[in-house]
């Protein structure tokens, strides 16, 4: 699957939109993640726990993306974007999202 974040793909003409596609996940940070990244926050510096758990999360919901986008039936994703909240103290959403197409090469 063809993932883009630009509207057009060079080489290649939309013949048909399919729709908007998302994928996404909501994410706890535990509690030792916690503690650590508050005495981390004390020093100062990137707290890798976090980085990391935000990482796997954004490819996570990539996936759910490219996932409902095959199951419209396209074979690509254009205007790709990502974008994130917090839904309570301690939980983080990633949603990936996008419109999901057809593309097929110009001759």
């Amino acid at each position: 699957m063809l993932v883009v974040t630009t509207e057009n793909v060079v080489g290649y003409r939309v013949v048909e939109v399919k729709g908007p596609v998302f994928g996404l996940i909501v994410r706890s940070r535990g509690l030792g993640g916690d503690i650590l990244a508050s005495l981390k926050s004390l020093v100062g510096g990137e707290i890798k726990q976090y980085t990391s758990m935000l990482e796997d999360a954004r490819k996570e919901a990539m996936d759910r993306m490219i996932k409902n986008a095959n199951v419209m039936g396209a074979n690509a994703i254009v205007m790709m974007r990502y974008d994130s909240g917090e839904i309570a103290k301690n939980m983080s959403e990633i949603v990936a999202y996008g419109t999901a197409v057809i593309l097929e090469p110009i001759e």
